[in-house]
């Protein structure tokens, strides 16, 4: 058996653990306020690529939910992180909004249709048949190929809308070309956010609420995992995944109090 250690910091999802659409779940505002108070590091993540971590900061306050602006990490700064990596002061043609424009923007990046080193498709509720054109044309040119995040469908108020997957999918089928994603389930994501606040997986723990993005990416990252009943998994499917979480709670509410836990034996 693993001898765990002590959780010394916090990964949490954002939809589906802290809010639905605009209204804070039950708990949310008292659970970020206990890790605030706490001096642990903690990071809210979210594979949207809409808004920025200021937009996202602002949104989440409006619901009551406090969290600073730099304990926000999205699959848009993840992707421009990844790009600069790869290639440091290259070009792309971007699909999203201002969240990935502006993130890859500011890692050096021009944005430009005349031969891009990168495609890089993110979520928009407003995709452009004319710029999904252009993309194929691009990546049929030479362009690399990037997603943020492989989600099918994003909420809204009306129900379900085609996402950042769907659109990729879509590229895919033109192009014969697979993209690059980066957003959960994809482990780098879990990685470059432990980096951002200088964590180690040994003593953090992702807290999420559907197995097949939030929970797998933080066990192959090496991390404890929490899956949250209040979101995309329901409790009767949890069974059916041939991986677990850790542990299962009903909602964020049942984490506050863990939150002094030293105890590694309390999140078994």
């Amino acid at each position: 058996m693993t001898e765990h250690k002590p959780v010394e910091s916090w990964l949490t999802d954002m939809d589906g653990v802290l809010v639905h659409e605009e209204r804070a779940i039950p708990g949310a505002a008292e659970f970020v306020q206990r890790l605030r108070d706490s001096g642990r590091k903690f990071l809210v993540l979210t594979n949207n690529s809409i808004f920025t971590p200021r937009d996202l900061r602002a949104r989440l306050l409006a619901s009551g939910v406090d969290v600073p602006e730099s304990a926000i990490w999205t699959s848009a700064l993840a992707t421009a992180q990844f790009l600069d990596q790869q290639r440091s002061g290259g070009s792309a043609y971007v699909i999203g909004e201002a969240g990935l424009t502006t993130a890859v923007h500011e890692v050096g990046y021009v944005l430009t249709t005349r031969e891009p080193d990168y495609v890089v498709l993110g979520e928009t509720r407003t995709y452009s048949f004319e710029a999904i054109t252009t993309a194929i044309r691009l990546i049929e040119g030479g362009a690399r190929f990037i997603a943020t995040n492989p989600d099918v469908t994003g909420p809204s108020p009306e129900g379900p809308l085609p996402a950042t997957g769907s659109v990729a999918a879509l590229i895919t089928k033109a192009t014969g070309i697979d993209p690059y994603f980066i957003g959960k389930p994809n482990p780098l994501m879990m990685r470059s956010a432990l980096n951002q606040i200088e964590a180690h997986s040994e003593t953090t723990v992702m807290v999420g609420d559907r197995m097949d993005t939030d929970v797998i990416s933080g066990l192959e990252a090496g991390m404890r995992t929490i899956l949250v009943l209040t979101g995309s998994t329901l409790e009767h499917q949890v069974d059916r995944f041939p991986y677990r979480a850790t542990r299962v709670v009903d909602s964020v509410a049942d984490l506050i109090d863990m939150v002094d836990q030293l105890d590694p034996a309390a999140f078994a």
